[in-house]
């Protein structure tokens, strides 16, 4: 997994990893959560994939969007 920026200093993101349709992030408590087009839709995870890249508002953007339309999580 990449390491995610944290440019805002506030984020539950710690590291993420992108794949071809999907987008796994990993949070401080340790749980990883996996969105997919299919569970997400394929606009909001590219727009997760930017936001991962650029380190900021990843978090903000799972909340008050995708919230849970996971794929699937782990611990």
């Amino acid at each position: 997994m990449d390491r995610y920026k944290n440019l805002a200093g506030d984020s539950g993101v710690v590291a993420y990893e992108i794949g071809a349709r999907s987008i796994k992030v990993l949070f401080r408590d340790g749980a990883v959560y996996t969105y997919t087009c299919e569970s997400s839709g394929c606009g909001n995870v590219d727009r997760m994939k930017v936001l991962a890249r650029a380190g900021r508002g990843l978090s903000t953007f799972i909340s008050t969007v995708v919230r849970g339309s996971y794929a699937s999580k782990s611990t």
